[in-house]
């Protein structure tokens, strides 16, 4: 008899045990964050900030690795809505068309459940087709004017010093982190014709493309990847025939972001260049504001970048999240937050950075 009590209570035990336990699972699904690459240096500060954000609220969640691909990323929103999320938030693959967004608005919407698309943008349209649905990100032009005036700026304050052949004009490499990504296409314009706007007000020719024959003025990650990797390659190629023996030397470098600006100054340091304290330094410009890219900057290894601002997206996405889980509209007492007119897109605003 003894002993079928021991059991029953153990039975007992281990049944408030799997109830707990349970209610632990569930809770754990309450915010899922699928992210478009880990890799990418700006997303992965988001990433760590928002993980602080949202556990020191109190809030459970998981992460999630698009792998740069969207088909995975898909499948992964499609499972986590399957086991209950109560809320996702998604900084998508795919931007080159709108057919990705509106998968994964209908997964959402099927399921109840809040959505929140954050960094990389989608339209208007797929954001006001459901109404449990925000955005969280920057407008796409203001990076590359600010980046633009900033290019503009420093070298009217230091032009004859960078016009390295004395022929009066600036020539300049352009890293183009994706095509087809709204953030890349309005950096790599903005930033070229913000900075001529500067440089001809006041009596300069406007930029050259290092390469007369590349019609389309940039290099572009062909992986889609923004990563150090593949300006580090470009870089190093064009250097063996654009350098200062051939009197040819090229004078800007302009990138998408800091980690392809990382990049470039790689491969200016394998010949001598941007070493910091007496090195003969090209300046560079990138987008993110970086850790590494501060330290490259307070190295002056490095002129200038456009500040993301990764914690200001944390907590804007904190608070949708709170929203989410109280049921409440998305966009509910966002009054300290930057709203478009008549849009559900909340904005991040850009900063110049030089140190």
């Amino acid at each position: 008899m003894m002993k079928k009590r021991c059991l029953a209570f153990a039975a007992i035990l281990l049944l408030v045990l799997a109830l707990f336990t349970g209610c632990g699972a569930a809770k754990n699904t309450d915010v899922h964050v699928f992210y478009y690459n880990y890799s990418d240096t700006y997303i992965s500060s988001v990433r760590t900030t928002l993980d602080k954000e949202l556990t020191n609220a109190g809030i459970s969640h998981q992460d999630y690795d698009g792998g740069g691909s969207q088909t995975t990323q898909t499948e992964q929103i499609r499972t986590a809505l399957t086991k209950g999320a109560k809320a996702i938030l998604v900084n998508i693959v795919n931007t080159g068309s709108d057919d990705a967004a509106k998968e994964i608005v209908a997964l959402a919407r099927d399921a109840g459940v809040p959505l929140v698309f954050f960094n990389r943008e989608v339209s208007d349209d797929v954001v006001k087709s459901y109404d449990m649905c925000a955005f969280v990100g920057t407008k796409a032009e203001e990076a590359g004017i600010l980046q633009g005036e900033l290019i503009g700026e420093f070298l009217l304050a230091n032009y004859d010093k960078y016009d390295l052949n004395g022929d009066g004009e600036i020539s300049y490499i352009l890293f183009k982190g994706e095509e087809g990504n709204n953030e890349a296409i309005f950096r790599t314009k903005y930033s070229v014709e913000e900075a001529n706007k500067k440089l001809t007000a006041n009596g300069k020719k406007p930029l050259k493309f290092y390469d007369a024959s590349n019609k389309n003025g940039y290099l572009v990650d062909k992986n889609g990847q923004w990563s150090a990797a593949a300006a580090g390659e470009y870089m190093t190629t064009a250097l063996t025939e654009y350098n200062a023996e051939g009197g040819n030397m090229i004078e800007l470098v302009i990138s998408n972001n800091d980690g392809m600006a990382e990049g470039a100054i790689s491969a200016l340091n394998a010949v001598g260049y941007n070493k910091g304290a007496d090195s003969p330094t090209i300046p560079v410009f990138g987008v993110d504001a970086t850790e590494a890219a501060k330290n490259l900057i307070a190295k002056g290894q490095m002129s200038g970048t456009i500040k993301q601002d990764a914690a200001g997206m944390a907590r804007a996405l904190l608070h949708l999240s709170k929203n989410a889980l109280a049921e409440r509209d998305l966009l509910s007492d966002t009054s300290d937050f930057t709203l478009d007119a008549g849009s559900r897109k909340l904005r991040i605003r850009y900063e110049k950075y030089v140190g």
